[in-house]
């Protein structure tokens, strides 16, 4: 069985995989660096690139062990080479070049979104297109028509903030810890997601996404809550905001579906771990009657499994 090494290094998780051609994962290595960028409240470029030119040796050694073989014994290299943080990618894809060159062997350069739509594909081996796909990342968020592997039509896309960026941002404006997401969850399982209303945003092309204005209407209720002294209801406002980002994610997913006919609903993309993101569109689907893939959630977020995918 010929096997490939995948690398990983768009932002701030270093990560190395082993996958035989067959789609068999041997291995699947994360190195994180969130603890490293907390103490900022985000991802410092110079610092990840800094960290991932000292993980990837390691990384790389480790994920090749655990697959129980040797560097001498991959058939093919495969690494992230866009779109991400320059510095980052450019640590991932010198040193995939530096194994493919001194080893005599093809090196494959793969998007970071196509990988992330490939990430379903490692756990649900029976999927195959045609498929409607939401991607929401920290950096995109984007309805895709999967036509066939390869082929993929872009049917709407985030006018402004990513959904992921977005959830970021209001954690930011509400005193919580890097990364957002996460926290904005945490919070959100305790509070009225019904306290606020906030106008869902409309685009000229209805499968477009537009959060900034969401983040923005967080921010105002904070400041006008401090500038009148009031305590403001952490959870309800990371409730309510959380809702309306779910909101509009669910929406225009439920419309592409509709309007393309398609009965096979896919997710990727960190965002995609949201928990109640998840619960919608399985009751949507539940409802319909339609088919709901969604990779677990180690395989939401960067890893190098989607990439050797």
């Amino acid at each position: 069985m010929q096997r490939l090494l995948a690398i990983e290094s768009s932002c701030d998780e270093t990560a190395a995989c082993v996958m035989g051609m067959d789609g068999r994962v041997y291995s699947n290595i994360i190195a994180s660096q969130i603890k490293t960028h907390a103490l900022y409240g985000g991802v410092v470029p110079e610092i990840a690139s800094r960290q991932h030119v000292e993980a990837l040796p390691a990384v790389v050694a480790r994920a090749v062990e655990q697959a129980g073989c040797t560097l001498q014994e991959i058939d093919y290299f495969a690494c992230t080479y866009g779109p991400g943080l320059s510095g980052a990618l450019l640590c991932g894809v010198n040193y995939a070049k530096g194994l493919s060159y001194a080893l005599g062997k093809p090196l494959l350069g793969i998007n970071h979104m196509e990988g992330h739509l490939m990430a379903n594909h490692v756990s649900y081996p029976q999927l195959t297109p045609p498929y409607v796909c939401l991607l929401a990342s920290g950096g995109h968020t984007m309805l895709l028509y999967v036509e066939r592997f390869g082929q993929y039509h872009l049917l709407g896309e985030t006018r402004d903030d990513a959904a992921g960026e977005a959830f970021d941002k209001a954690a930011r404006a509400l005193g919580l810890a890097y990364p957002g997401g996460p926290m904005i969850e945490k919070l959100a399982a305790e509070g009225n997601p019904k306290a606020y209303h906030f106008t869902r945003p409309r685009c000229e092309n209805p499968l477009d996404f537009s959060f900034s204005g969401l983040k923005t209407a967080v921010i105002n209720q904070i400041h006008n809550a401090s500038q009148k002294g009031v305590e403001l209801p952490v959870a309800d406002l990371a409730a309510s905001f959380r809702k309306a980002v779910v909101d509009c994610l669910v929406q225009n997913f439920q419309k592409a579906a509709e309007d393309f006919h398609c009965t096979t609903l896919v997710t990727a993309g960190g965002v995609s771990a949201n928990s109640l993101l998840r619960s919608r569109l399985e009751a949507l689907c539940g409802e319909r009657g339609w088919k709901l893939y969604m990779p677990p959630k180690e395989l939401c977020g960067d890893n190098a499994a989607m990439v050797g995918a």
